[in-house]
Order: structure tokens, then C-alpha cells, then sequence
């Protein structure tokens, strides 16, 4: 998908729509044998598995196991934060080795959250491989990390950021491009 040139507002249907093509996308890149599971990169990572499970199965008719991982203590600017981290479950409640991994979260930036949930990962198993599908892939990587699915690429001025709101969080769904 082309890079949007600026502000990139999604509405809740929208989401819903895109999450639906990420789906049918990410079913199309599978080998009838492998065994797909989701890890939803905490927070908001994890209630888009969660949907993409669902719209999976729906069409697939085979349950999609997801898990949640949290990268809080795999970061490296842990030493840099503010007070003390939050730190949250990972929740992985099957085996990983050799199975398909499709690591979930809301925005791809830095490539640095990916680093840290690669590690993490790793901790919990030896997949047969690892994908990344991120609901918006923006500008201003800092590392060669790239996703093999996104939901929308943007390019946006920095100072800014894009913001995803989840009605499992949030209470409501959107993507906007707000100033930092």
C-alpha cells in the first residue's frame, strides 16, 4: 500500500475494514501446514490479535490461538524511564516452536518495540518464523525492521505521532495524526 502524504484519519469503520483486509492479506501469505499464531505486542497490540482471530476464524473455520506479550523489561531505554515500569503479563498458554508467529501491534515507528518483542519472543520458544503486522507502519525508523503487512503506511512530519484508539481501551476506534 502506498504511503499516505499526510494526515491519515481512520474512523471506526474504516478500521474495521482494514483489519478485515489485514486478515484475508495475512491468510494468503500462510502454507496450508502451518500452524499461525498471534502475539499481540501489549497494549493495543493485543486486542488487534484478538479481532484478527476472530475475523480468521470466521473465515477459515480453525480457532486462532493469541497471546499477549509484554516487552516492558526487553526495552533499551529501561534504564532512561521515569519512576518504575509498568510491567504486565505476557501470556503465551501454548507452545510457540515451530509455529508460525505473527507479531500484532497498532504502530511500527522507531523499530524498537519490535526489537524488544523479538527478544521477548525468543524467550518463549524457537518459531518456524516470525511476521510483523502492524495496523499503521509511519516514518522515522532508527532500525531495519519492516512489516510484512500494515494496514496503512504514512509519512508524517516529526513532532508528531499517530494515534490509535481501540474501543477495548479507548472506547472507541480511530487513527489520527496528532502533534506531539
Amino acid at each position: 500500500m502506498p504511503a499516505a502524504p499526510g494526515p491519515c484519519p481512520m474512523d471506526s469503520g474504516q478500521l474495521e475494514a482494514t483489519l478485515c483486509r489485514l486478515a484475508t492479506d495475512l491468510q494468503a501469505r500462510l502454507q496450508p501446514e502451518e500452524e499461525l499464531v498471534l502475539l499481540g505486542i501489549r497494549s493495543r497490540g493485543l486486542p488487534l490479535a484478538e479481532r484478527l482471530a476472530t475475523l480468521l476464524r470466521a473465515a477459515t473455520g480453525a480457532p486462532v490461538p493469541v497471546g499477549a506479550l509484554d516487552i516492558t523489561l526487553y526495552r533499551d531505554d529501561l534504564t532512561e524511564m521515569v519512576g518504575s515500569p509498568i510491567v504486565r503479563p505476557t501470556e503465551i498458554p501454548f507452545t510457540l516452536t515451530d509455529r508460525t508467529v505473527v507479531l500484532v501491534d497498532d504502530v511500527l515507528y522507531t523499530g524498537r518495540t519490535v526489537r524488544a518483542a523479538l527478544d521477548a519472543l525468543l524467550d518463549h520458544g524457537r518459531p518456524h518464523r516470525v511476521m510483523l503486522l502492524v495496523l499503521a507502519d509511519r516514518s522515522g525508523r532508527e532500525l531495519p525492521i519492516q512489516a510484512d503487512l500494515a494496514g496503512l503506511r504514512v509519512e508524517i512530519p516529526l513532532g508528531h505521532r499517530v494515534a490509535v484508539r481501540l474501543k477495548e481501551i479507548d472506547g472507541e476506534d480511530g487513527v489520527t495524526v496528532e502533534a506531539c
